[in-house]
């Protein structure tokens, strides 16, 4: 009886019946810890706005394309000049019609790569809008313009970024925002020179 019970615990053990459930419940475990990093993963990587919420506040305020894509490149040129070290104090708001822009913002140089990266795109994306809504606007090329001169700027600082950093994260945003900016410069040199009155504005 006792060697029988001990032949039916082996077979038990043997089973390749119970093994290949064992293996396939163990595999469902890797599978859904797997799942839930996708899900979690983006979560914390979008908790972070592109814009301050003073920024944020000035593009809604702005409605006129040209106006908003330069809260945009002012956005983007605080981020470069503390990547670059040379910060400038954040502007006081003495009265009512000045603009706020708030604190300068804050992260590490990754953040504030990926930050630009992101303004680009959303600065891309308003100018496409008024495009599909009306092709014809002045405001179109005029904004172009403002963007593919800031944009030339853009490259020549990622250059020297670029060759200082073997951070992946970093690397990963100066890829993109070089990916925006080359695009941008491409649109922008097709356009026809700027009227004379564009010109003389300050």
């Amino acid at each position: 009886m006792i060697e029988e019970a001990g032949e039916s615990n082996e077979q038990r053990q043997d089973d390749p019946g119970r093994q290949t459930l064992s293996n396939l419940r163990r595999a469902l475990q890797i599978l859904f810890l797997g799942w839930l990093c996708l899900i979690v993963a983006p979560t914390f990587a979008q908790n972070r706005d592109h814009l301050t919420d003073p920024e944020s506040e000035l593009v809604r305020e702005y409605q006129q394309l040209d106006k908003r894509i330069e809260v945009f490149i002012k956005a983007i040129d605080r981020r470069f000049a503390i990547i670059n070290g040379t910060p400038q104090a954040a502007p006081k708001k003495k009265d009512k019609d000045k603009e706020d822009w708030g604190e300068l913002p804050k992260g590490t140089r990754a953040e504030l790569l990926d930050d630009i990266a992101g303004i680009l795109d959303e600065a891309i994306s308003n100018i496409d809008d008024v495009s599909r809504r009306d092709e014809k606007n002045p405001l179109i090329s005029r904004s172009m313009r403002a963007l593919t001169a800031a944009s030339n700027r853009y490259l020549s600082q990622l250059a020297t970024l670029k060759n200082q950093t073997k951070h992946p994260d970093e690397l990963s945003a100066i890829e993109r925002i070089a990916d925006n900016a080359n695009q941008i410069v491409e649109v922008g040199s097709k356009l026809p020179a700027a009227p004379e009155e564009e010109k003389k504005k300050p």
